[in-house]
């Protein structure tokens, strides 16, 4: 039998009663861009980064679903992203509030911040490849919580 994969994640779906909110956060605050969305039969959104629609938005409004208060038992989405500074003076200048972190052995920064909707995103960056610093893991930190 030949070598398998899963691959690489392809998009996370959330399900929402804000949708013009959770929009303008991924394209504000996180710079995607909402695109092109197959005509289906419920309202939501498409949201791209590098071409790709990672983020596919549900509109559940209409409907008698509730909105659930975070991603559940998902922890965390996470992107391997470039621009740690950059994203850090975007977050800033935006009002979110952020975490940024140092992996333990130093070759991976992390920022965490949440959308609209109490999911947490995670955007990886390989330290080699970029300026400026984060702090150190600590023993209460992200991952841990």
């Amino acid at each position: 039998m030949g070598s398998v994969s899963v691959g690489v994640l392809d998009h996370f779906n959330i399900r929402t009663r804000h949708l013009a909110d959770t929009v303008r956060f991924y394209e504000d605050v996180l710079g995607l861009e909402k695109g092109p969305r197959p005509n289906f039969a419920f309202p939501g959104a498409w949201m791209y980064s590098e071409g790709k629609p990672v983020v596919h938005l549900v509109d559940i409004s209409p409907t008698s679903e509730p909105q659930k208060p975070d991603s559940g038992v998902v922890h965390h989405v996470a992107f391997v992203s470039r621009g740690f500074d950059g994203m850090k003076q975007r977050l800033a200048s935006k009002g979110m509030k952020f975490d940024s972190r140092q992996v333990p052995g130093g070759e991976l920064w992390q920022i965490f911040v949440h959308d609209p909707n109490g999911v947490m995103i995670e955007l990886n960056y390989e330290a080699a490849l970029e300026q400026g610093t984060a702090p150190k893991e600590m023993a209460d930190d992200i991952g841990r919580r």
